[in-house]
């Protein structure tokens, strides 16, 4: 019987005598998931070809739909048929590029994710987030993390291979200031790969509000303004048009006593203070001085805990900035604080300069109104640059950088250890590219407007490089060293311990699963380049401040792997989120200083207090900058959120959700306690809060 309408069969041609096989297909059912987010759309023709263990290869194929508009709009889920001649292995690889599609131009087009099914039955999950954005084919590995001595399949080895040696070209190590951390070599904004890039909503609206707050200074006749100021209604006529509930806070307590001592443990710079046990040779205060009553003994407090001591000596001898032709000061104190039977830190003595002398007196409360004032205020101006230079660019942007840079260089997609830490590194780049051209440049805001400013900074920053210790990162070690350990109401501190305890229980609960024992961690090649090259180029290869240089156990790797979450994430919350509640009033945080510290009692007045401060061009620019710091866009992503999924193991994501869990918990219990604290006319203590605290340094 013939039948009629039939194809004819496609025949191998077979040797002699063997029987002919008919060709089949084998379909694999592909789902591709383009990114929730601005502008990953595209229109242009994404071709895919799925690659298995042995290397073999399905068809390149043309994912085409019916619907082809939509098929790679944002945030579509689009189903495809790839054939394969053959039947393909396990999946180990898909590879990716698209190509022009007139008339629709090329564009960029973020993949977010692909999912296989196999004839079998089987499932793959390729984990991408990435742009794409030429006609290149681009190869993404199969989810499962594996560290390298895992990765035993040729294709496999060679495309580890391949990848680091591209991201080695990709992402190179550069000096921009000598004797600090080395940073990204990118000479433009464009150079930087599309997968460390910022969104595009965070770049508009970042732009937006520094548009819109220069525009307002300009329309105000402020932002080139060289006067200065005459009285303090003047700069609250300016500082009215932008405020918080805590920035209103300090611009009607600025001066007293018991806030100037509470900003010290709960600012925005909560890393200065130290227990003071034995006074500095170099500050000579006695009882008479900072007990004239009586009440109490020196010593004692000491003894007992009760005197604080901070000590700006890294700002000693440091060149200071001319502005507007006009040499700006900044001095380098020593601030001696007392514990008070009802919990109030209150200073007691301040001595401007590190040399004692006579042109250099240690200025007391009972000293006369505006020499007290105004040694706070020279105070202040030194926290202000300590903090920005060393506390917030060195030790949270500049490390983060160091952190993502080898990350990027030593472990492929695939290894644990960076599905792991790239979300807490992702966008870090982009914002320290910024900062270097906007704020540190020579034109920066920054180098033009502070005391330190130039080549001040530069010595700054190496005195802080210098003097920067591992323990100093570790939140618990470094408490300890600061002997902070038992003082009362240290919120920074009660927060900043139960996060790096749920971090730490976090990664060491993740990474157990890919380090059963030391010996794995020793062996791996890529891990241990990772450390190696942070211990060199952000850690300049000082071998004497604790830095590792290599990991020997497990627990090392999950201290330091716990220290750099915690430093791009929670210390970076620490010292960057307030910058406005506390620095937007000018009084308070004083970004330079035009009168010299005074060099004896008696010669102050609100006059000279005016003329000290910095001119009304100086702040305005120096106000916008912190309200532009300290705002949260709407791509913010707090800790332990990770809207992109790099983990496709089971386990993996139940210790996620641990985590997550854990830090809600956290969130509870926090607003509670400030709740209780307003409830009480106290102020709150938010920026540990893990819903507020962001997953990476992105700003």
């Amino acid at each position: 019987m013939t039948l009629k309408n039939t194809k004819t069969p496609n025949y191998d041609q077979g040797k002699i005598g063997l029987p002919l096989r008919v060709k089949m297909n084998h379909n694999y059912e592909v789902t591709v998931t383009t990114g929730d987010i601005d502008q990953a759309n595209t229109y242009n023709k994404v071709f895919i070809t799925l690659v298995d263990t042995d290397g073999k290869k399905s068809e390149q194929t043309w994912l085409r739909s019916k619907h082809r508009m939509s098929a790679f709009s944002i945030g579509a889920v689009s189903t495809f048929t790839v054939s394969s001649p053959a039947p393909l292995g396990k999946l180990i690889m898909i590879e990716v590029n698209k190509q022009l599609n007139p008339p629709f131009p090329e564009v960029s087009w973020f993949l977010s994710q692909v999912e296989v099914k196999s004839p079998e039955g089987d499932t793959y999950n390729f984990p991408v987030h990435r742009w794409i954005d030429d006609c290149k084919v681009h190869q993404f590995r199969e989810g499962r993390a594996l560290k390298v001595s895992e990765d035993t399949t040729v294709t496999g080895m060679d495309w580890r291979k391949k990848d680091l040696t591209q991201r080695k070209k990709d992402y190179s190590w550069f000096v921009y200031i000598d004797g600090i951390a080395h940073c990204l070599k990118a000479d433009n904004i464009l150079d930087l790969p599309c997968e460390i890039r910022s969104t595009f909503t965070r770049g508009v609206e970042m732009g937006y509000t520094l548009l819109a707050s220069m525009m307002e200074l300009k329309l105000k006749g402020l932002d080139n303004c060289q006067d200065d100021w005459t009285t303090i209604e003047d700069i609250n006529q300016v500082f009215c048009f932008r405020h918080t509930k805590l920035s209103e806070y300090v611009h009607k307590h600025w001066k007293n006593d018991d806030f100037f001592g509470y900003q010290f443990l709960h600012g925005i710079n909560p890393m200065m203070i130290q227990r003071c046990e034995v006074l500095p040779e170099n500050f000579p205060v006695t009882d008479d001085m900072v007990f004239p009553s009586g009440q109490w003994r020196l010593n004692y407090e000491m003894k007992t805990g009760n005197v604080f001591l901070c000590d700006y000596k890294l700002l000693d001898g440091v060149m200071t900035n001319t502005i507007n032709n006009k040499k700006q000061y900044l001095a380098a104190p020593l601030v001696l604080l007392h514990r008070t039977p009802d919990e109030k830190l209150m200073p007691i003595a301040i001595q401007l300069k590190q040399k004692p002398g006579e042109d250099n007196p240690i200025f007391l409360p009972t000293d006369s109104k505006y020499d007290w004032l105004t040694a706070k205020i020279f105070v202040k101006g030194a926290d202000f640059n300590i903090h920005q230079l060393n506390f917030h660019l060195l030790r949270t942007h500049l490390l983060a950088e160091v952190f993502a840079v080898s990350l990027l260089r030593n472990l492929p997609m695939v290894h644990p250890l960076y599905k792991l830490l790239f979300p807490h590194v992702h966008f870090t780049l982009q914002i320290n590219f910024l900062a270097r051209h906007a704020l540190i440049s020579k034109d920066g805001v920054f180098t033009k407007f502070t005391a330190s400013g130039g080549e001040g900074m530069k010595t700054i920053l190496r005195n802080a490089q210098s003097s920067m210790t591992y323990s100093s990162l570790c939140i618990p070690d470094d408490i300890t060293e600061r002997g902070l350990d038992s003082l009362p109401n240290f919120y920074y501190r009660d927060d900043g311990l139960k996060l790096w305890d749920i971090i730490h229980r976090f990664v060491q609960g993740l990474l157990g699963n890919y380090y059963e024992d030391d010996a794995e961690v020793q062996k791996d090649s890529e891990l241990q380049s990772w450390i190696q090259e942070i211990f060199e180029h952000g850690f300049l290869s000082k071998n004497d401040a604790g830095f590792p240089s290599s990991f020997r156990t497990v627990s090392e790797m999950v201290k330091f792997v716990t220290m750099v979450i915690f430093t791009c994430s929670c210390q970076h919350s620490a010292v960057n989120s307030g910058q406005y509640d506390y620095d937007g009033w000018m009084p308070n945080a004083p970004l330079s200083l035009q009168k010299c510290p005074p060099t004896r009692k008696g010669t102050t007045s609100k006059a000279t207090m005016l003329q000290t401060f910095p001119n009304i061009s100086t702040t305005v620019h120096g106000m916008a900058t912190v309200w532009l710091l300290s705002r949260q866009y709407s791509d913010f992503i707090p800790l332990g959120h990770y809207s992109e999924e790099h983990f496709t193991e089971e386990i993996d994501h139940k210790w996620i959700w641990g985590f997550q869990e854990d830090l809600k918990g956290l969130s509870i219990d926090i607003k509670k306690r400030n709740k209780d604290l307003t409830s009480r006319r106290m102020i709150p203590y938010t920026y540990l809060d893990p819903e507020k605290v962001e997953n990476s340094v992105a700003l």
